[in-house]
């Protein structure tokens, strides 16, 4: 039987990855420094240091299942800090980056296997539902049942985050620049991550997703 082909784009350093077995994985990071701790980590996977954007839209058909988390800072409810200019930002003004959507109506349009998307909770009324899980915002075309909920543990420690995620960053000293704690708290849950691509794999899904 052949391997799954995964596409997991925006990959961090891949804790939605870490408990996925028998699977053929390419990664997309933009950040050098992280793609090379994701490979450390994950030394069979292919990865591809570039924008995942771009990626997705020319490389789509080469998979069986689309992961994608693009960058939330714009959509999350901390922006609700920049109003009246009191945010820590040099313009704490920003457009949300509309990419996040551009890429669910793309995946649900074009792609025929199964897809999430990623992203936080927003500060405003989603676009497009989606399903809320653990702290986080999910956009799939198949559905994904309960799930313990639990924290994303912001204020945590290090070690706990560590504990919780599955990783741990201390071992790699040599990437300077690297904000450890943001790159953890970024993570989904391995749990979570495997939780959901075995739910892409039921055979039955409810009449709504299909």
């Amino acid at each position: 039987m052949a391997r799954l082909k995964i596409l997991n784009a925006y990959c961090g350093i891949g804790g939605n990855r870490k408990l996925w077995k028998d699977v053929e994985v390419t990664a997309v990071e933009f950040n050098p420094q992280i793609a090379a701790i994701y490979q450390e980590i994950y030394p069979k996977d292919n990865v591809v240091i570039g924008d995942a954007h771009a990626y997705l839209l020319k490389h789509f058909k080469e998979f069986d299942f689309v992961w994608a988390s693009p960058p939330c800072p714009t959509h999350s409810r901390l922006n609700n800090s920049a109003k009246g200019g009191k945010s820590g930002w040099e313009n704490p003004y920003r457009f949300p980056d509309m990419k996040l959507y551009e890429e669910i109506i793309f995946l649900q349009h074009f792609f025929k296997g199964k897809f999430v998307v990623e992203n936080v909770i927003s500060y405003y009324n989603p676009l497009i539902q989606p399903i809320e899980i653990c702290n986080h915002y999910f956009w799939t075309n198949f559905m994904i049942g309960s799930f313990p909920a639990t924290s994303r543990d912001h204020d945590s420690s290090m070690e706990k985050l560590a504990e919780k995620k599955g990783v741990d960053l201390s071992v790699f000293n040599n990437h300077v620049g690297v904000d450890k704690r943001k790159i953890l708290r970024n993570c989904v849950q391995p749990h979570l991550g495997l939780h959901i691509l075995n739910e892409s794999k039921r055979d039955v899904q409810p009449e709504l997703f299909r």
